[in-house]
């Protein structure tokens, strides 16, 4: 188990689920970039969290823990920026 990447992950999913607006955009609809991009950052910290390592090469990288930190950081640029 990786405990940073698990706990990131929950913190996306249990955010989420408390509070569905931090996805909307500034108009009010849905930011379906900032959405994308917190939600690869949920899936690879839940994949790379748990200790599960694809085979394939481009899914292991996909969902690696440095995947993880670029989506957080892409979503947060998009946020931001």
């Amino acid at each position: 188990m990786r405990p940073l990447s698990l706990a990131v992950a929950l913190l996306i999913m249990v955010g989420g689920s408390i509070y569905p607006f931090m996805f909307a955009g500034r108009g009010g609809g849905v930011d379906h970039g900032f959405a994308s991009a917190i939600f690869w950052a949920m899936s690879a910290g839940l994949v790379h969290g748990v200790g599960f390592k694809p085979r394939f090469v481009l899914w292991r990288w996909l969902f690696s823990g440095w995947a993880c930190l670029g989506a957080l950081l892409l979503a947060a640029w998009l946020r931001l920026g």
